[in-house]
């Protein structure tokens, strides 16, 4: 079995881009592009490369206090340990940065399999303003193809947790498709919907993905 989560408002409802946005007063204009995107109003790609325009120049240590303040959501943490005790393959799928991902995993004492995500390129120790990455151009289902063929899974075997439009391929193509508080443009394509991680346990546990005694 192989659960894929995103993270920017599923495992966190920290949002990256804006997070950086306070260290150069763009954080209002990150919101209003991630809420369009998150609404399918615009592409991601599109919407992902006009946000990290806005953070060129904003120098490396203040990029690095912004990972360090992002969080994983309460119970995420016991969600993924209770997943990889039961033997589930734990993926995070994000058009959001490794480095956020990793410090709010490091700091939550949570370990995954995969991270899938992409980074802000640095030269002459500011932003550039570029971003590079698998999930830049890359969608979710691909990358959901790839994982679980290089684990020997079926899709069917598959779950998927998201809450933006983004997160729709990888959705379409997992055998179960979470959404997690999901926005409306996103909702009608979910099999179930949560809003916290105690109801993502609960749900996991019905679906017989998890067995917690």
């Amino acid at each position: 079995m192989l659960v894929a989560f995103d993270f920017d408002g599923t495992l966190s409802d920290s949002e990256m881009t804006v997070l950086l946005g306070e260290r150069n007063g763009t954080a209002r204009d990150m919101a209003e592009i991630t809420e369009q995107a998150m609404n399918d109003e615009i592409e991601y790609a599109e919407s992902l490369r006009r946000r990290c325009a806005l953070l060129e120049g904003v120098p490396e240590e203040d990029a690095r206090a912004a990972f360090e303040a992002v969080e994983l959501r309460p119970g995420a943490a016991a969600v993924i340990a209770d997943l990889r005790e039961a033997g589930v393959y734990v993926a995070v799928l994000t058009g959001g940065f490794e480095r956020g991902v990793a410090s709010a995993l490091d700091r939550a004492g949570a370990g995954v399999d995969t991270v899938v995500a992409n980074r802000l390129p640095v030269a002459d120790g500011n932003l550039t303003g570029e971003v590079a990455g698998p999930l830049v151009e890359g969608t979710k289902d691909d990358a959901l193809e790839v994982l679980a063929a290089a684990v020997g899974e079926d899709l069917a075997d598959t779950v998927a947790v998201g809450d933006g439009a983004n997160d729709l391929p990888m959705l379409a193509v997992a055998g179960l498709a979470v959404g997690f508080d999901p926005k409306p443009a996103v909702a009608p394509s979910c099999d179930s919907i949560v809003d916290s991680m105690a109801e993502l346990g609960d749900l996991l546990e019905s679906e017989g993905v998890l067995s917690r005694d």
